[in-house]
């Protein structure tokens, strides 16, 4: 059972995620370098998991980062790496972006409030504290990234912040593997907001 030392462990390496979107709304970096560099990490990832699955690499740093349920599937860090790649290549970067930090920083603290089995919604408390993370983490991308009008842009950025909570709160199983969040929460923001925004525009 994973311990709470090693839950945060988890949560500090989630939130270190942020730093290439951040550089990226900073103009350290384009926006290209930055799809070039979760690309790499996307390679570098799944050849980890590769070996750790198949060949049966265990690593010490495995027993603090990843939870029980990943030990025979695919661990949250390299769908994290995957989906943040996916939207960094496919996804304009005012849609890509708030999915990265909702991913990022919005699922930590999601996370410490309180978490869900696989296949059962999380409490209405967290799920609002997430929406309002996301939403408050969406809305200055949006507003910066686009000509959008303000009210449109809120419309945007809280259908994004929807689509991330949903994808947080519930877990569904499917075929017995458990649907990541990981995975989910960056694609479903960046759909959210681009869908809103070419729909109201």
């Amino acid at each position: 059972m994973t311990s709470p030392a090693s839950e945060l462990k988890r949560r500090l390496v989630h939130a270190s995620g942020a730093a290439l979107p951040v550089l990226y709304l900073l103009g350290a970096i384009s926006w290209r370098t930055l799809g070039y560099l979760f690309a790499v990490g996307s390679v570098v990832a799944g050849g980890l998991e590769a070996v750790r699955l198949l060949v049966g690499l265990d690593w010490r740093i495995y027993d603090e980062l990843i939870r029980d349920y990943e030990r025979e599937n695919v661990a949250g860090y390299a769908l994290y790496m995957g989906s943040m790649t996916g939207v960094a290549l496919l996804a304009p970067p005012y849609a890509a972006v708030p999915g990265m930090l909702m991913l990022a920083i919005g699922d930590p603290i999601s996370g410490v409030l309180g978490s869900n089995e696989a296949g059962r919604a999380k409490r209405a408390g967290v799920i609002v504290a997430m929406f309002a993370a996301c939403l408050a983490l969406a809305l200055p991308v949006v507003l910066s990234r686009t000509d959008a009008v303000t009210t449109t842009a809120v419309a945007a950025a809280s259908a994004g912040a929807l689509a991330a909570t949903l994808a947080d709160g519930l877990t569904p199983v499917v075929w017995g593997y458990v649907v990541d969040d990981n995975l989910t929460i960056p694609p479903a923001a960046a759909l959210g907001i681009w869908v809103a925004l070419r729909l109201l525009g």
